[in-house]
């Protein structure tokens, strides 16, 4: 299959261009960018990737004469080194690629952190409820829950196109927090019986939750992402203008004691926090750093 080796090609030319400083030009403009941003931050943290494996899983495959259009997964390793720690870096995304006569002809990403979902009208959301007490947060299962689920899709829960925050919601109930509000979408943060609040998977919701809180699920800000915890989240405004887009959750500190990630919508594992390396990247993004209150710490 010709097309296939074509893809291959352009693998192998992508992880030499990332793990050894080679030119990006051959991708497209904003992989271009993403790609030279992370190789900055790399250098920046002092960090280096040593080693990368690369992965594709065929979705479709369509032939026109001479064209081809495929669509597949790209699952991407990457070994990190940072002074003596080693960790491994892992990212999922969805692409497409297109052939004339079996020579690729472009290749990129369907979709980015940047998409939401919608959101309701109101720009903050308050529970309205008394504090609940003792409520008591379990960081070590809310992790194993993101590691477990990082990559795949727990059948209780209902699968979204954008799911970084539906995602993150998961890990933080599987860390022991208890749902409040329902069966009001506007109030509290809860999912039951293939219902949800906005909160529970809206990113815009859930910052404006976190912030506004009394009960159940409730955040602190904190100033700088070394300030965060294993079991914190981050929230990422990647256009500077107000509109929430994205969510994470910390599962490791690096060398340097800046956050590491897990997230979905593009699959991610031990990423990076301040996605410098996204297509939704620009200059004007705003992060809010929340730590999750336990009443038992």
């Amino acid at each position: 299959m010709k097309w296939l080796e074509g893809l291959k090609e352009y693998w192998k030319y992508r992880n030499e261009a990332i793990v050894h400083m080679l030119d990006s030009s051959l991708f497209d403009a904003s992989e271009y960018e993403a790609i030279d941003r992370k190789k900055q931050t790399l250098k920046e943290r002092k960090a280096e990737i040593v080693h990368t494996v690369t992965q594709g899983y065929l979705i479709s495959n369509h032939t026109y004469d001479s064209y081809q259009q495929v669509n597949y997964l790209l699952h991407q390793q990457y070994f990190v080194k940072q002074a003596d720690d080693f960790y491994i870096e892992e990212a999922v995304e969805e692409r497409e690629a297109f052939f004339i006569h079996g020579k690729l002809q472009e290749d990129y990403m369907i979709g980015n952190e940047g998409n939401a979902l919608s959101e309701p009208k109101q720009d903050r959301i308050k529970d309205g409820y008394q504090s609940l007490k003792g409520v008591s947060y379990n960081r070590l299962a809310a992790v194993q829950y993101a590691e477990q689920w990082w990559n795949s899709y727990n059948p209780k829960f209902r699968h979204f196109e954008v799911d970084c925050t539906n995602f993150v919601s998961q890990c933080l109930y599987a860390g022991g927090l208890p749902m409040t509000g329902s069966p009001n979408r506007s109030k509290g943060w809860w999912y039951q019986n293939k219902q949800w609040s906005f909160s529970w998977a809206v990113a815009h919701s859930l910052r404006w939750h976190l912030s506004g809180s009394s009960a159940g699920l409730r955040g602190k800000e904190v100033t700088s992402a070394e300030d965060l915890r294993v079991g914190d989240v981050i929230c990422y405004d990647f256009d500077g203008d107000g509109r929430w887009q994205h969510t994470t959750f910390v599962v490791a500190k690096d060398k340097n004691q800046m956050p590491l990630v897990n997230a979905h919508t593009t699959n991610s594992r031990m990423r990076y926090w301040k996605y410098e390396d996204s297509t939704a990247w620009t200059p004007n993004i705003q992060y809010k750093f929340f730590h999750i209150v336990d009443d038992h710490s």
